[in-house]
């Protein structure tokens, strides 16, 4: 009797451990224009609601941001290298980005961001992703 209650209650820690399993996400933004500004980054659930919002500096034309505590599920992000510390990506008069951008997977749009379904990745242990990003003016 004793042995059932023993084994119940290691399968109970092992299924409430597994239902609150926090994950790192650690993703480095290579191929930066130049180390001015930061990079600002947005992660999003798989609903597009927002879940944190990271400014990192960037060193040696890169940047490496790490998101703690994040649950086992789906996620998106976008970023943009606020090169002149303004906290906005810059745009032209017909708004083309200024600034360099990119979105998880490396997802690319036409005339416009991707759709978000092509930038949503799963997390089910810690994660690590490289971004390349894109600067459509100089």
């Amino acid at each position: 009797m004793l042995n059932n209650k023993i084994y119940f209650l290691v399968f109970s820690l092992f299924i409430i451990n597994r239902a609150y399993s926090q994950n790192s996400l650690t993703i480095k933004i290579n191929s930066l224009k130049n180390d001015k500004g930061f990079i600002r980054l947005v992660l999003f659930d798989k609903n597009e609601k927002i879940l944190n919002t990271v400014s990192e500096k960037i060193t040696e034309k890169s940047s490496t941001i790490t998101i703690d505590g994040l649950s086992d599920g789906s996620y998106a992000f976008k970023y943009f290298h606020d090169k002149n510390s303004n906290k906005k990506l810059d745009t032209n008069w017909i708004g083309i980005p200024k600034e360099g951008y990119g979105f998880s997977n490396n997802a690319k749009g036409t005339f416009g961001p991707p759709e978000f379904e092509e930038t949503i990745f799963d997390i089910k242990k810690d994660t690590s992703l490289i971004c390349y990003p894109t600067y459509l003016l100089n």
